[in-house]
């Protein structure tokens, strides 16, 4: 594997997946045939253009659509329905807005146990929010409440933590900070994580490997590995190589499909 060492154990595994929507006007095919091994631990991103499954992809591992064709199996089990061994961090927040800050973080969990309390209190430490423990939802920013969230989601320990363009609403600033503080607990945690984005920079500074979809049908296109040592420098001759191999398979692929639409149809309605 690429970026670190890893267990030989390949927590998730999928298998020949694909997706289809039925409407009123037909089936559409969003995921084909896609497979990936993610050993437990490795950080992988998921680029593509709009419309290529990313998010669908993100909603069958975390166990929330069941309807599909081909495996996805985490530590062996068929997923199958949401858990706690599965985590998954919105583009939204989502804290409960009548809970303090360590109260969202401990959701679910006592904050009266000793053990609860010194993993919150370490959270809390790790994405920064040291004197806002009892700060509520309505009294933080975008960046803070999003830093709540990800603590939330780090401290159940989840196998996979699922990631749908959680920084996409965050100015430039606030995101590249909100990329670093992620780096730092997933460092200090071990945790599989899969984050989805538009943002190719933030593909190639997260990833130890970034997997490019193409779309219609949605299939895996490329699987780029970032073989280079954390913290990332993003101004380094070898961030922007990997920058440019990543932005020219998107290209590529917006080249080919601008050439499927714009070829004629033949006799038969074809291309």
């Amino acid at each position: 594997m690429w970026g670190k060492t890893v267990s030989v154990i390949e927590e998730l595994v999928i298998r020949d997946l694909s997706k289809t929507f039925i409407s009123s006007q037909g089936a559409l095919s969003v995921l084909r045939d896609i497979d990936m091994q993610i050993p437990q631990g490795e950080f992988v991103t998921v680029i593509g253009p709009s419309g290529c499954g990313k998010s669908t992809l993100l909603k069958i591992i975390a166990g929330l659509d069941a309807q599909h064709e081909g495996d996805v199996t985490l530590d062996g089990e068929p997923v199958r329905a949401p858990g706690v061994d599965k985590g998954f961090i919105f583009q939204e927040h989502r804290l409960f807005p009548w809970l303090t800050v360590e109260e969202n973080i401990a959701a679910n969990l006592s904050l009266k146990h000793r053990e609860v309390r010194d993993k919150v209190d370490k959270m809390i430490h790790l994405v920064h929010m040291d004197g806002f423990a009892k700060t509520y939802p309505r009294q933080l920013s975008g960046g803070m409440a999003q830093r709540v969230a990800i603590a939330r989601a780090f401290i159940r320990d989840p196998k996979v933590l699922l990631m749908d363009e959680p920084f996409g609403a965050l100015d430039a600033f606030t995101r590249a900070h909100m990329q670093e503080v992620l780096l730092d607990v997933w460092l200090q945690n071990q945790t599989t994580v899969i984050l989805v984005t538009h943002d190719i920079d933030e593909a190639v500074v997260l990833a130890q490997r970034v997997v490019v979809m193409s779309a219609k049908p949605g299939t895996i296109r490329t699987i780029v590995p970032i073989d280079l040592p954390y913290p990332r420098k993003r101004s380094s001759t070898a961030f922007l190589e990997l920058r440019r191999e990543v932005l020219n398979q998107l290209e590529a692929h917006m080249v080919e499909a601008h050439a499927v639409i714009s070829a004629p149809l033949n006799d038969e309605g074809g291309r």
